[in-house]
């Protein structure tokens, strides 16, 4: 009989090779490193049978990132769960372009809307010490697991308030100033065809659609920005593929100037930014 071996288990897992690894490294609680380094190691019956059985439950469907419970942004290893929406690279464009407009060195003030598992936020108060942030999202659910990995990474400048976009009593048209408003919500169309493909069928539909067009959610936001924003202050939004014209319009009828766009990785305009005058 052929040994359980870490190559052997890596060939049979009818997966690609990366999401194999990753599999096998968490089952057995090492590093991709150590597999690589130990293919012919045995492995224990009761741990290739908790591989096995991951690598089943991907090739059925589900998100890598759910499987292993936690997933990297920003060089941060955070937790995730199927409450929170999967950070994904392309929102690491967002996370750029704030810090592009916010400096070092001083005291600041950020909202981050919709933060889920608490990505955006957190990366931002790793980079800006000095920030205060307060983070939102309207699911309780999302906040445990962005306070969660608060506590993960260390990062105490941030506050998580449970809020419909600036419902809070705290987020009161002139009761708040921003230096920064970000924002990666849903986007997606209600009936996108998208949505019944690859990991997003797992993730939480309130946070990957909204409306019949999917700018539901970015035209409260846009709309509510500039009074809660400093003069001069920034909003910067993430977007869908395809909603760059329709966002610009929504940031020109709220009044906001300079305008700007980001390409993400695929050479996709992925966040649009607009000044608060």
């Amino acid at each position: 009989m052929t040994p359980f071996t870490v190559r052997v288990a890596l060939a049979q897992s009818g997966l690609p090779p990366l999401e194999a690894q990753v599999l096998l490294a968490h089952a057995l609680r090492v590093s991709r490193a150590w597999l690589a380094a130990h293919p012919e190691a045995p492995l224990p019956q009761v741990k290739a049978s908790a591989y096995y059985l991951l690598a089943q439950r991907r090739r059925d469907g589900e998100p890598v990132a759910y499987l292993v419970g936690k997933r990297e942004f920003w060089g941060l290893e955070l937790a995730v769960t199927p409450n929170v929406l999967i950070p994904r690279p392309e929102t690491e464009t967002l996370v750029e372009e704030a810090l592009a407009r916010l400096p070092r060195g001083r005291e600041l003030a950020i909202l981050d809307l919709g933060t889920g598992s608490g990505a955006i936020a957190l990366a931002l108060a790793r980079e800006r010490p000095h920030a205060r942030i307060v983070a939102t999202d309207a699911s309780n659910a999302a906040l445990q697991v962005a306070r969660a990995n608060a506590r993960r990474v260390g990062a105490y400048n941030v506050e998580f308030v449970e809020a419909d976009w600036y419902t809070h009593p705290t987020l009161a048209g002139g009761a708040a100033r921003f230096d920064v408003i970000v924002s990666n919500p849903p986007y997606i169309g209600a009936g996108d065809p998208h949505l019944a493909q690859g990991d997003v069928r797992y993730e939480p539909l309130a946070a990957l659609t909204s409306g019949a067009d999917g700018l539901d959610a970015l035209r409260t936001i846009v709309a509510g920005a500039r009074e809660r924003l400093t003069r001069g202050g920034f909003l910067l939004v993430e977007h869908g593929y395809d909603q760059a014209d329709g966002v610009r319009a929504l940031y020109a009828a709220a009044g906001f100037s300079n305008h700007a766009v980001a390409r993400d990785l695929a050479g996709i305009v992925r966040v649009a930014a607009g000044q608060s005058a």
